[in-house]
C-alpha cells in the first residue's frame, strides 16, 4: 500500500469522525476463562484459544504464556502498525523493520514478598531497528509520529481510567 492508498481508504473515516465525533468512539473487548484445572487463564484472541499461566519466576512450568510477554508483544504489535502506517503517509523509504520491546519486573512484588517491590513493570523499553537512507530528522518524525500514534504506547504512558468489578 501506499500513501495515496492509506490517505484514500482513511478519508472516509476522517471525515465521517469530524462530522459525528461519537462514530469513532469504540468499546474493544477481551475475554477469557479461569482454567479448572490449573493455575491459567484461556483467553479469547478471535483466531484462537491463548492460555496464560504463570511466569517461571513465578513457579509457572513456561509451558502458558505470560501475561507480562503478552503485554510486551501487545506494544511491538501496535508500534509496528503503526511505524509502518506513518511510514506509508509520509513516503518514507523504509527497507527492513524490526520492533522490540522489553521490560523490567521485580518478581519479589508479585509475590508478595517485598512490599517495597513494585507489583508490574518499572521500566520498558521500546525499539526500532531500520534499514533506511532517510535523514535522521526524518527518522525522528517518524519515531514521534509512531509514538504519539499508537495506542498501546499512549496507553501505558498516560495511564487510562482503570476500574475493576465482580458479578455473580
Amino acid at each position: 500500500m501506499d500513501a495515496t492508498a492509506l490517505k484514500a481508504l482513511q478519508a472516509p473515516l476522517k471525515q465521517a469522525y469530524r462530522d459525528d465525533p461519537g462514530q469513532a468512539l469504540i468499546t474493544l473487548r477481551a475475554k477469557g476463562a479461569v482454567d479448572d484445572q490449573s493455575i491459567a487463564c484461556k483467553v479469547e484472541t478471535g483466531r484462537a484459544l491463548a492460555v496464560a499461566g504463570l511466569h517461571p519466576a513465578t513457579g509457572g512450568t513456561g509451558l502458558e504464556l505470560c501475561s507480562g510477554d503478552m503485554l510486551l508483544e501487545a506494544l511491538v504489535a501496535c508500534a509496528g502498525v503503526t511505524l509502518k502506517a506513518v511510514a506509508t503517509a509520509l513516503d518514507f523509504k523504509l527497507g527492513h523493520a524490526a520492533v522490540t520491546a522489553e521490560g523490567d519486573l521485580d518478581f519479589r512484588g508479585t509475590l508478595g514478598v517485598a512490599k517495597d517491590a513494585p507489583v508490574g513493570f518499572r521500566a520498558i523499553r521500546l525499539a526500532f531497528d531500520l534499514d533506511t537512507d532517510e535523514p535522521q530528522e526524518r527518522i525522528d518524525s517518524l519515531i514521534k509520529l509512531t509514538e504519539r500514534y499508537c495506542v498501546v504506547f499512549q496507553t501505558l504512558s498516560t495511564r487510562p481510567e482503570l476500574s475493576v468489578t465482580a458479578r455473580r
